[in-house]
C-alpha cells in the first residue's frame, strides 16, 4: 500500500476492498500516518484497537518516495536532494515567508520544455514523478527536516502540466483534511502555459487552487528565443485560454516573468506585457533572473527591476518584484537540477 498516493477515501476503500479492515479507526491511522508520526509497527495511538490496526498498516506500506542525501542552507531558504529508487534525483525547497513555511516541489526528473534560461531544462527530460514521489518532496521535510508546509509551488524541476494527473492526485492526498490538509488555495500550479494543460485542469473544478503562468516575454519573438515551447502554441493563444479559465470571483492568475538583462526588460517590453495582460485578471511576479550553470544571459541590476516594475505599475498592473532567496546554492527559481543526470 503506497500510503503517500491515497487520499483518506481510497485509503478507506483499500483497507476495506482489500484487507477487511474498516470502522472509525480507519481516519485516525489516517491522520497519524501523516500528522503525527512515521509509521512505526510498533507505534501506538489512542486507543487499542487503532493502535492495533496502524501496526497491520505498517507491516502492509510501502513508503519509497527517496531518500534525502543533501540539506543545504544559506541561513534562509533550504534546498533539499532527494535520491529516488532508480538512482535520479530531484531538488526541492524550503522557502521561509514572514508567517509560515512554503514548498517549492518538483514533479519531474528533468524537463522537455527546454528554456534556455532555466537549469533544469538543460537537463533534457528524463521521466515524470509519481504521485508519491512528489507528495514524498513534502512528507519529507515535515519527517526529516522538521518542516511543516503552508504553501505548495509546483515551481521546481519538470512542467506540471506535462505530469497532470500524478501532479493533481498529489494536490488531492496534500489538500486532504485528514491528512496534511493543505488548502487549495495555498497549492499553486506553474506552467509554461500549454493550452490542452489548461482546459484540461480548468474542467476538473477544483475551486482555490492557484495558476502561474511562467510568461517572461511581451512578445512572440522574444518568448520563442527563450522558450522554445512558444513555437507550438503562441502567446495569443494562452491569452485566449487564459480569458476562457473559470476563475472564481476575485480570483486571479498569477504571471511570472523572468527579467533578464538586455533580452526582456526595455521600456516597450513593459508597455507591450501592460497591454497584454490588461485584460486577464492577473498578480504580476517580476523575478530578476537568477543566472545558471554556463547561462549567457545577464541578470539585471536592482536599479533595472525597480525601473521595469514602476513601469508596469503605472500602466495599472498589480506588480509584485519578487526577491530572490537562495542564489548562492543554487536553489533560487531556475537554478535547480544536475544537468550530467543519465
Amino acid at each position: 500500500m503506497k500510503i503517500l498516493e491515497l487520499t483518506f477515501e481510497e485509503f478507506r476503500e483499500t483497507l476495506q476492498a482489500g484487507y477487511r479492515k474498516s470502522g472509525d479507526d480507519v481516519g485516525r491511522v489516517y491522520r497519524s500516518l501523516f500528522q503525527n508520526k512515521a509509521p512505526s509497527r510498533n507505534s501506538a495511538i489512542d486507543s487499542p484497537a487503532a493502535s492495533e490496526l496502524f501496526r497491520f498498516v505498517a507491516s502492509i506500506l510501502e513508503l519509497n518516495p527517496g531518500e534525502i542525501i543533501s540539506v543545504k542552507t544559506d541561513g534562509e531558504s533550504t534546498k533539499f536532494i532527494t535520491r529516488l529508487q532508480d538512482g535520479h534525483e530531484i531538488e526541492s525547497v524550503v522557502i521561509p515567508m514572514a508567517t509560515h513555511h512554503t514548498i517549492c516541489v518538483s514533479s519531474q526528473v528533468g524537463c522537455r520544455i527546454g528554456c534556455r534560461f532555466c537549469q533544469t531544462g538543460q537537463m533534457g527530460f528524463h521521466r515524470n514523478l509519481t504521485t508519491e514521489e512528489i507528495v514524498g518532496q513534502v512528507y519529507a521535510a515535515k519527517f526529516k527536516l522538521g518542516i511543516e508546509a503552508r504553501n505548495i509551488v509546483f515551481m521546481g524541476m519538470g512542467e506540471p502540466l506535462d505530469n497532470l494527473d500524478n501532479v493533481i492526485q498529489a494536490v488531492r492526498v496534500l489538500n486532504d483534511q485528514r491528512g496534511l490538509d493543505i488548502a487549495l488555495r495555498h497549492i499553486t500550479i506553474s506552467t509554461v502555459g500549454k493550452k490542452a494543460g489548461i482546459e484540461k485542469l480548468a474542467k476538473l473544478g477544483m475551486k482555490g487552487l492557484r495558476l502561474s503562468i511562467s510568461l517572461n516575454a511581451p512578445n512572440d519573438r522574444i518568448r520563442a528565443r527563450i522558450m522554445p515551447a512558444n513555437r507550438i502554441s503562441s502567446m495569443k493563444t494562452l491569452q485566449t485560454t487564459l480569458l476562457q479559465y473559470p476563475f472564481a470571483k476575485k480570483e486571479t492568475v498569477f504571471i511570472t516573468y523572468v527579467l533578464i538583462q538586455k533580452i526582456n526588460d526595455a521600456y516597450e517590453h513593459a508597455m507591450e506585457l501592460a497591454a497584454y495582460v490588461k485584460s486577464i485578471p492577473v498578480k504580476m511576479n517580476v523575478i530578476p533572473y537568477n543566472p545558471r550553470s554556463s547561462s549567457p544571459f545577464l541578470s539585471p541590476s536592482e536599479k533595472e527591476v525597480r525601473q521595469f516594475c514602476d513601469w508596469l505599475a503605472e500602466c495599472g498592473v498589480f506588480i509584485r518584484r519578487r526577491r530572490t532567496k537562495g542564489q548562492d546554492m543554487m536553489a533560487a527559481c531556475g537554478q535547480l537540477g544536475k544537468i550530467s543526470q543519465s
